[in-house]
């Protein structure tokens, strides 16, 4: 898939708010600074459509990319950051639930856990909601580049004993400064955009 162009097409804090056209939509979720800014910015080929932040917590609203006028990637905010306080907290979690409820555009969630780190209790508890939901989730595992070839393995073990993927859900490596897995994230919206028409 060649990416032709995106931009923001709509910033939505509730459901009246969301794009009427009926495109297929992939949401991204993960914790604040997991990378999803970059994850966005690397797929579509572009430096700073999505404003990249040391300020973790900054996204608060619903983010609607529209990508090739074909598809959305919807960005969220994202969650486990302390300094968020706790009613600002709350709004963001109901706020994605009431995306998450009844969005029958949404076609698949990329999750994006620090390849890193053992994934966090709130990584946990976010794949059990969503498969709370029976969503079909990606695991995005991010900044590949900065583990040696030598601990991928022992980091991959890690993270797959601590979320455990449901049948049909996958995981891909990826980096958004090498670009690896770019493709097969690309490959993954392709299939799910072609079945939509």
């Amino acid at each position: 898939m060649k990416i032709n162009k995106c931009f923001l097409d709509t910033v939505a804090v509730r459901r009246s708010q969301y794009p009427t056209e009926g495109k297929p939509e992939f949401l991204l979720v993960g914790r604040s600074n997991v990378g999803k800014s970059s994850f966005i910015n690397t797929i579509i080929e572009q430096k700073n459509l999505a404003r990249t932040s040391q300020r973790p917590g900054k996204t608060q609203t619903l983010n609607f990319y529209l990508v090739n006028d074909s598809f959305y990637l919807v960005d969220v905010p994202g969650y486990g950051y302390a300094s968020v306080n706790q009613e600002t907290q709350k709004k963001m979690g109901l706020m994605i639930e009431e995306y998450l409820e009844k969005r029958k555009e949404m076609k698949r969630v990329f999750m994006l856990v620090d390849f890193r780190i053992k994934p966090t209790e709130n990584d946990v508890m976010m794949y059990e909601f969503l498969k709370y939901y029976n969503i079909p989730v990606t695991l995005v595992l991010t900044k590949v580049d900065k583990v040696s070839p030598s601990r991928r393995e022992k980091n991959l073990k890690v993270i797959k004993n601590t979320i455990e993927l449901a049948v049909g859900d996958d995981l891909v490596l990826f980096s958004s400064v090498n670009k690896t897995g770019r493709n097969d994230i690309l490959k993954i919206i392709e299939n799910l955009v072609i079945e939509t028409i």
